[in-house]
């Protein structure tokens, strides 16, 4: 058996409320001059307001900076290290879903390093770029998807290829992160559905992957029943908290086990971003059934794991099962219901082929898959 290097994540305070050790915690990472990174819908939502009110009674000095897309691009990250150093900041409070999460790592990083954010391409062995240097980062997030909060990453993209870049590093890992799922019982139905099912395809790709870490494959397993269990549930009824608080701890068991690898659905998920507009999670979501259906003969066991957690029956079709979830969900079975063009094609082909994601799947990817699973799912 080959040797292999386990790390599993950082501090968490977890549960309802949990928002109120903000204070403490920004004591315990020593910060004083935190930069709040986050965006415009959440300070119109006043869900940051919490956040701010929770710090009053100390002497903090906060700065907010919410220049967040929801697909985060370099120049995002070019203006808040602007923002983070003229004001003198110490530290980051990243409050938001996974885009804002992700940029509070990515400013951190640039605020003491280098650039071009090329160097750090998790596709080229960025990581070995990255020091331990970076500012204190607190995660707080306000979605139950991707689970930034707990991991390693941040997702850019670059303004040279215009392609998301993965930027891999334990450096990038939230000093602490704060999950309070009373900050979603207001995520209206479509966010609650689309960042649920990027949690789950987190879980399923983590535990098809390629390679050895029976950490992450336990944590995968568990992560889809809790989805099985309480997504559909905070769907219909976004004030259950029980539902709420399964999915964000779903959330962070997918980014807990994707650190074992993902999947080609990643990669051709994150072209749908850049070129179409897509959410994340939407994406994942709609071409998870394709992919599992191409995975299938090099998956065998191990989808029929999946479906018995997610169904509670190992003889389920997993892509179906996933297809009839959607359509609960008031998911779109076909891209082109979501305003995917077929001429935009050819170039999520060339993205989602430089994209290492699809290099941990369980099936060797081509070109020619890309364009296949594409063209069925459009």
């Amino acid at each position: 058996m080959m040797i292999t290097s386990f790390s599993f994540p950082t501090k968490i305070i977890f549960g309802p409320g949990a928002i109120a050790n903000l204070p403490a915690t920004l004591q315990e990472i020593g910060g004083a001059r935190p930069l709040l990174v986050t965006d415009k819908g959440l300070v119109a939502s006043g869900l940051l307001a919490r956040v701010t009110g929770s710090l009053e009674p100390t002497r903090s000095t906060c700065h907010v900076f919410d220049e967040v897309l929801p697909n985060p691009i370099e120049d995002n990250v070019i203006a808040g290290v602007k923002r983070y150093t003229a004001e003198g900041c110490d530290c980051v409070i990243a409050v938001g879903g996974g885009s804002p999460l992700d940029m509070g790592k990515a400013i951190a990083l640039m605020s003491t390093h280098a650039w071009p954010m090329e160097q750090y391409d998790d596709k080229f062995d960025g990581y070995k770029n990255v020091r331990p240097i970076v500012p204190p980062v607190i995660a707080i997030p306000t979605t139950a998807g991707t689970g930034s909060e707990a991991g390693r990453s941040t997702v850019i993209t670059l303004k040279s290829t215009g392609r998301k870049t993965v930027i891999f590093s334990p450096h990038l890992m939230p000093k602490i992160a704060l999950v309070d799922p009373e900050l979603t019982l207001a995520l209206p139905p479509t966010l609650t559905a689309a960042t649920g099912m990027d949690a789950l395809t987190h879980c399923i790709e983590a535990y098809l992957a390629k390679g050895f870490h029976p950490l992450c494959d336990a944590v995968a397993l568990h992560g889809i029943k809790l989805v099985a269990q309480s997504l559909i549930r905070a769907f219909e009824n976004g004030k259950d908290l029980n539902a709420r608080t399964d999915m964000m701890m779903a959330a962070i068991m997918g980014a807990v086990a994707f650190q074992k690898g993902l999947g080609v659905c990643h990669s051709l998920a994150h072209p749908l971003s850049t070129i179409a507009g897509l959410h994340h999670g939407l994406a994942n979501a709609m071409l998870l059934p394709y992919v599992l259906e191409f995975n299938r003969d090099a998956a065998v066991a191990r989808s029929a794991d999946v479906a018995e957690a997610l169904t509670h029956n190992r003889q389920n079709e997993l892509a179906k099962s996933i297809v009839e979830m959607n359509m609960r969900l008031g998911i779109p079975a076909k891209l082109s219901a979501a305003g995917v063009k077929q001429e935009q094609i050819p170039a999520m082909i060339e993205q989602a082929w430089e994209d290492a994601c699809h290099l941990s799947n369980p099936r060797v990817v081509t070109k020619e898959d890309l364009k296949s699973l594409y063209e069925k799912a459009i």
